[in-house]
Formats: C-alpha cells, structure tokens, sequence
C-alpha cells in the first residue's frame, strides 16, 4: 500500500505520458510483436560468449541502420551504438547487453540452445542465454523501432548501446576504453536499462539508491615445483597452497569486515594438474569479490595479497615463485537516481498495475557494469536500472507454494523467459524513454 501512495504523489508531481499516448503505443508493439518473438527466438538458439558476439552484433546493426539511427560498429570488438537525434532536447542512452552463459539448456523449450563455443583457453563449452540478454537485445531493436513511430512525441538525442561481455565484467568498460565518446557518441544525461529477472509477467522492481554491488574478478596462480606423487618432499605442493588459500581468504568476509558490512567472496574455479600422481607446478583460483564501498573492497584486495604472501613465506618460496594476481572484470555498484526512478515509475502507472511497481526492496549482491559506460566523466549522468519481470505467474505461484522464492535463477540452465514478456518490455523501455525526454 505505501508503494501505491508513494506512486501517486509522484504522479502529481511529475505527471505522465496521458492514456492516449500508452494505447498507441500498446497498439503498436502488439502489431510488431511475431517480428520481435521470430528475433528473439533466432537469439535465444545462437547465443554467443564474452566478445564473441559477432552474429548478434550484426543484427543489431542491420536493423538500427534500417531504422535510420546513425550505427557504429566493432567498439570493443563487437560493440554497437545507434543514433538518432531528434531536435533539441536531452541525451538518453538506451543499454542492452549481448553475451550468453556458459551453461547447457535444460529448458526442454522447441527454440533451446543447442550450441557450444570455444572459450578463450580453447575449451569447448555448451552456451545459452541464462540470463535473458536475448530478451534485452529483443527489447532493444523494438524499443528502437517504437521511438522512431513516436518521433513527433519526443525531442532530443537517443543513443542505443549493443554491449559485449556483461558476464565477465568487461564489456562496458571496454567501450569506454575503445574510446567510444571520441567516436562520435554523446555523453548522456540520461543512463536507462532494464534486465530481466524471475517474477510475475507485469512486475518491476524499480527502487531508488544502491542497488547492485560493485564487483571484482581476479585470477590467483600459485607456484610451487611439481613432482612425482610418490615423493611429496621433493616439492611444493600448489595444491596445497590454493586449497589453504580456499579456506583462509573467507576470514578476510568472517574475521576481517565488519559483520554489518555487505560482502562476498567466492572462489568459483580450482584448476590444477591432468593427472592422479604428479603434483604441478601451478594452481590457478579464480575470485569474484562482491562490495558497496571502496574501503570494503581494498580491506579484501589487501587481505588475498597479505595471505597469499604468507603462504609463500610458510612454503620457503623464492620471490620469484610467489603468487601472481591478475586483476580482470571490475564494476561499480549500480545506484539508481531517485528522481529518474520516481520518473520512470510514474509513467509505467499507465501500462502496469500500481502494486506491480514495487520499489521497496533490498539490494542485490549481484552485479552488472552498466555504469562503467559513464562512470568517471565529468558529466554526471543519471542512471535507472530497473528488473522486470518475465516468468509465468502460474509457474511463479506454483514455486511460491512449493516454498520457493523463485521457479529459476539466473545463470541456471532451466532460466526461461516468458514469450508474453517480449512486447510488455518493449512497451515498458518505450514509455520510460517517452517520459524522460519530456
């Protein structure tokens, strides 16, 4: 109830695309709704991984230059920008993002991703979209197309942003390093993005502040000598050294932060020797830290370097055989602007139900790095990341009774957006985006 009173008292204050405005634009998408499915189905059965998005990028392009936007392609190998400037007004960039998972689709669905890729390293990995960045690029092009259809309702500059590599933390960054604001791209006023996530068909979440935690990847390689099995004295035992590593960098969550502070360490691969009696000469951990603030995550970078060191001292290494850290995907938390949310919220009262906005809730430790992509200009944009909802309620109400907060999770491989939800996100990013140039 107070998430409606809150919505109405915005509404007042800001006012809202009229009910004309979100029956044509409802009309419109419903009419363009086969083509976006037929598109979002070809996406789903093609994913591609991290900077390989070469099909995906080329469909986007394709259909932004149909449209008429101005298109740059290959940022950041396969990243894409579209262009449409519309009058004076502000500058809104629109973000989707491209790459897929690796992991093997359990959906059962007619339109399931049957492929595999090879990754960097060579290994050969079953991919899918887990985590709906099939639905988002979808969304993209429609919203694209709408905001040509509504051009007289709408004055300023609109850039959409295709992005690479959002999995592994890189993607947006490296369109920033591949200098795409000197190619031509405006810096916004305006950063907007919507993902999706396991909840009733109808339903956002859209709440203002810290929303998603900021996050760091890094790889950890432990050097020892290796040898014979059957003569461990005659070594030193990487294995060893990662697996105390293991055990002794989840004090620096338990022992080191406040137990108030918001944290997450994990260690999300192990990887070691090829065979049962030969001990290898190095251990390779792979680390995501998840944190809110810069303190946090310095006190858990310090923490992994002083136990690495020390275990190295504990072995009689050489300094040349201590460990290594290579630092890779990084992100800042996302904070949303609270008065582009109060916005946003207001203009979505005419398409969604006012209790389906939901904007009181706690914030996630996942994390995304849709703000690198203006994160650190001098130019404050506003930023709005929003989740929307794209699981059958049926299937949700059944995982609710069966004592389950979602029917599936991201990154899992039986993660499954509902065909409906392809036209409502259309309809949503349209009328957030019709309501910010106002």
């Amino acid at each position: 109830m107070k998430n409606i009173f809150i919505l109405l008292a915005v509404i007042i204050s800001y006012g809202t695309i009229n009910a004309q405005s979100t029956a044509q634009i409802k009309k419109l998408v419903v009419s363009d709704s086969l083509r976006l499915i037929a598109i979002f189905k070809d996406l789903h059965q093609n994913p591609e991984l991290a900077f390989m998005e070469v099909r995906t990028a080329a469909i986007v392009a394709k259909e932004l230059k149909t449209l008429g936007y101005e298109v740059t392609t290959g940022i950041a190998k396969t990243g894409v920008v579209g262009i449409l400037k519309n009058g004076n007004g502000p500058i809104i960039m629109y973000r989707a993002d491209m790459d897929c998972n690796a992991v093997k689709e359990t959906t059962g669905l007619p339109y399931a991703s049957t492929k595999t890729m090879k990754k960097e390293d060579g290994a050969e990995v079953p991919v899918m979209h887990a985590c709906g960045h099939d639905a988002h690029v979808t969304w993209l092009l429609g919203v694209a197309k709408m905001m040509v259809n509504f051009k007289s309702q709408w004055k300023g500059t609109l850039i959409f942003v295709a992005q690479p590599a959002e999995e592994v933390g890189q993607g947006a960054a490296a369109m920033v390093n591949d200098k795409m604001y000197e190619k031509g791209v405006p810096m916004p006023d305006y950063l907007f993005g919507m993902h999706t996530f396991p909840i009733p068909i109808g339903t956002i979440y859209n709440a203002i502040g810290e929303r998603m935690a900021g996050t760091d990847q890094l790889d950890v390689t432990f050097y020892g000598i290796g040898g014979h099995g059957a003569h461990p004295e005659n070594t030193k035992d990487p294995i060893v050294m990662g697996a105390n590593a293991v055990l002794q960098y989840q004090t620096l969550i338990s022992r080191t932060l406040s137990p108030q502070a918001d944290a997450v360490l994990t260690v999300g691969a192990f990887q070691a020797g090829f065979v049962n009696n030969v001990i290898p000469p190095s251990a390779l951990l792979k680390l995501n830290l998840r944190w809110f603030n810069d303190k946090d995550r310095q006190t858990l970078l310090d923490g992994i370097k002083s136990i690495n060191e020390g275990i190295a001292v504990a072995n009689k290494l050489p300094k040349d055989l201590y460990p290594q850290i290579t630092m890779k995907g990084f992100a800042y938390p996302v904070v949303n602007n609270d008065a582009m949310v109060d916005k946003v919220n207001a203009a979505l009262t005419g398409l969604l139900s006012p209790e389906k906005i939901i904007r009181e809730i706690p914030a996630e430790m996942i994390s995304e790095d849709f703000p690198q992509l203006v994160y650190g200009n001098s130019k404050k944009a506003a930023s709005d990341f929003m989740w929307v909802g794209i699981a059958n309620p049926a299937v949700v109400a059944k995982a609710k009774a069966d004592g389950k907060q979602y029917p599936f999770y991201n990154h899992n491989g039986n993660y499954e957006v509902d065909l409906r939800a392809i036209p409502l996100g259309v309809e949503i990013g349209v009328s957030a985006l019709l309501e910010l140039f106002r």
